[in-house]
């Protein structure tokens, strides 16, 4: 299980945790890289201006200043308010973002990312929610318009990397930005965005309090609320949401076309993801710049961490002047995947360490060809430790169990070899331009 950090926020693992994360990223670096997506870093830090451009709360955003300015004062001078100070990012979309219109000149459009890096947000601690954590995302940019599609495209392709994981069952809940809106469009609701946003606390204040706040806030008549509560209720695993919302009998053209599109998604996950995901017309993300198919995951019987993955289509997040860069993406949150897994035991590493072989010394005159021995073995890719001092065989021994290193190798004054599996207790001999451990023994595995 993963210790407690000792600044609340900021998670540390331990090596064998580590170990966990690091099986997490290279899955999901090979599941992306196998459906072509390009790994790209942009910088931690930007204007408080860009990030705040499309409506994040400022208050999560931690900005930078030194402890003594040159006027030599410590505080942040209101550095939030002001667009050119420097922050933190708190989401990899923003600055991917602003990454495509600064080097559009150079980039090949549609154009394939993923991303994995650290962000930062002032959130308050608790369980899958830090203040440093790391994120995986994919998207896929266009040049003035984009296929839709991609948007079922990065679906499948985050079924497929979150199949690849040791976690629990989980379902991709996706919705159409377009439909929703057409639908409270159809039905009298102007303000859709401020609807969208009380949709979007449904799961955390219930639907009678829903209600509340689209009357009293929006001035929506009863009539209104209960039609926009009765289309979040529905929820299908298939195409057969359709004709549920066209039971509603609410017209509008806008309404039709997100239909359509998350019409598409569903059938494209039926036939290649069956089970990984659902039409959940109550999915509206609360962040402005969506403006057509929206997903967020959860894990069956883990529903109360949250979403573990999240995005969706946004056609005017990156523009210059009359060039649009509209995309489609999703968001992995990794650290609240990897505190999980760790919390509830789903996967455990082999062994704490990378090392599989110990060569112990029997005396400080033999460290060189000790040393001669570890790169045999590490020239056919098997990971290796030379001891540092020439101590009993047993305390060698106990060294190695201590770092979880499973073989121990002795070289006796005639040059002769011997390999010990310290879990058996089985000593044989071996070569070192030959000797291999078990395939299970050479890397570290990580154990579901």
């Amino acid at each position: 299980m993963a210790r407690t950090a000792s600044l609340s926020g900021f998670p540390e693992w331990l090596p064998e945790e580590r170990l966990v994360e690091l099986h997490v990223l290279d899955t999901l670096r090979r599941v992306f890289e196998l459906h072509g997506f390009g790994s790209i870093e942009t910088r931690a830090v930007e204007t408080v201006g860009q990030l705040l451009r499309k409506g994040e709360i400022d208050k999560e955003v931690y900005g930078l200043s030194r402890l003594q300015d040159d006027e030599g004062n410590n505080s942040d001078g209101g550095a939030r308010h002001d667009p050119n100070a420097l922050a933190l990012h708190f989401d990899l979309t923003v600055p991917f973002a602003r990454y495509v219109v600064e080097n559009a000149g150079y980039l090949a459009f549609p154009f394939r990312r993923y991303q994995i890096q650290k962000v930062w947000r002032g959130e308050r601690p608790q369980e899958g929610r830090a203040r440093e954590f790391t994120q995986a995302d994919i998207d896929v940019v266009g040049d003035g318009e984009l296929p839709f599609r991609y948007d079922v495209e990065i679906a499948l392709v985050i079924a497929e990397a979150l199949s690849a994981l040791p976690i629990p069952e989980f379902r991709l809940r996706i919705n159409n930005r377009k439909l929703a809106e057409g639908f409270y469009r159809g039905v009298g609701l102007e303000d859709t965005a401020g609807v969208l946003r009380s949709i979007d606390k449904l799961e955390k204040i219930g639907p009678a309090r829903v209600s509340e706040l689209l009357q009293s806030e929006l001035g929506a008549s009863a009539e209104q609320a209960e039609l926009a509560l009765k289309l979040a209720g529905i929820r299908t695993e298939d195409t057969s949401f359709v004709e549920q919302v066209r039971a509603l009998g609410v017209t509008d053209p806008l309404l039709e076309e997100g239909l359509s599109e998350l019409e598409q998604v569903i059938e494209a996950a039926v036939q290649r993801a069956p089970g990984k995901v659902v039409a959940d017309l109550s999915i509206a993300r609360g962040l402005d710049y969506y403006t057509g198919t929206v997903v967020e995951t959860v894990l069956v019987g883990h529903e109360q961490l949250g979403s573990i993955c999240s995005g969706g289509r946004y056609d005017a997040l990156a523009s210059k002047g009359n060039r649009k860069f509209p995309g489609v993406g999703l968001s992995i949150g990794v650290t609240r995947l990897v505190s999980r897994i760790l919390s509830q035991d789903f996967a455990r590493a082999s062994r704490s360490v990378p090392t599989a072989v110990l060569v112990a010394l029997t005396s400080d005159d033999s460290w060189s060809a000790a040393q001669d021995v570890a790169a045999q073995l590490r020239s056919r890719g098997v990971a290796t430790e030379v001891a540092a001092k020439a101590e009993k065989f047993g305390k060698q021994i106990k060294f190695a169990d201590r770092r979880g290193i499973p073989f121990v190798w002795f070289t006796d004054d005639d040059g002769k070899h011997q390999v010990k599996d310290i879990r058996s207790g089985e000593q044989s001999d071996a070569d070192p331009s030959a000797w291999m451990p078990p395939s299970e023994d050479l890397n570290v595995q990580v154990i579901t």
